[in-house]
């Protein structure tokens, strides 16, 4: 299997991890977005990343799909059993997502415009809800115990990104979620070098 990822993806970084961590041996191909090459168009009609690629089998895109293959595929070990703790660790990982997507439209909106025609009040809208979402984690961090699941995996990659490309602009006020990748990176040892990056 081959995994197509950009390094400052933090979507990809979070499967990435997982694959990792669950010793799921994948190739992974550094594929740039915006040259849209056959390989990535033709898995994943959406010309998004990452995309999980198998022989002979139809490909996968979108993390959070490919982090539910990866669970299966290790026979359970990504997410918890009981249904109760393992709907707090989907719902953990679609807030980190959700705050992931919002992060995405500010970039975007700034990397795609001209500084004249950039929308503020479009950024200060999605930073709201950056912000609400960051400081519910600060008052709500998951326990990290020795297993780790999807929802610890997109945790990681959201803070990842936010030091990627909001560095200083986060963390103030919120000193047990600027803390928390040190506690994940005791159980997550690969965590430095498999985090967004420029």
């Amino acid at each position: 299997m081959k995994l197509l990822y950009s390094p400052a993806s933090p979507y990809s970084a979070k499967a990435r991890m997982a694959a990792r961590y669950l010793g799921i041996e994948i190739t992974e191909v550094k594929t740039d977005t915006n040259a849209a090459p056959p390989e990535l168009t033709d898995n994943n009609p959406l010309g998004k990343i990452p995309v999980l690629i198998r022989d002979g089998e139809p490909p996968i895109y979108d993390s959070v799909a490919i982090m539910h293959f990866f669970d299966r595929m290790s026979g359970g070990k990504l997410y918890p059993k009981k249904d109760a703790k393992r709907t707090e660790a989907e719902v953990l990982e679609a807030l980190c997502d959700g705050i992931l997507d919002c992060l995405l439209a500010i970039v975007y909106e700034r990397r795609s415009r001209d500084e004249s025609k950039v929308h503020q009040p479009w950024i200060d809208k999605q930073w709201g809800k950056v912000v609400r979402g960051l400081d519910y984690l600060e008052n709500n961090l998951p326990k990290t115990g020795k297993k780790l699941h999807g929802g610890h995996f997109a945790l990681a990659s959201l803070i990842g990104y936010l030091d990627l490309r909001f560095d200083g602009q986060w963390a103030g006020g919120r000193p047990k979620l600027a803390a928390w990748t040190y506690v994940f990176s005791k159980r997550f040892v690969d965590y430095a070098s498999m985090k967004s990056s420029a």
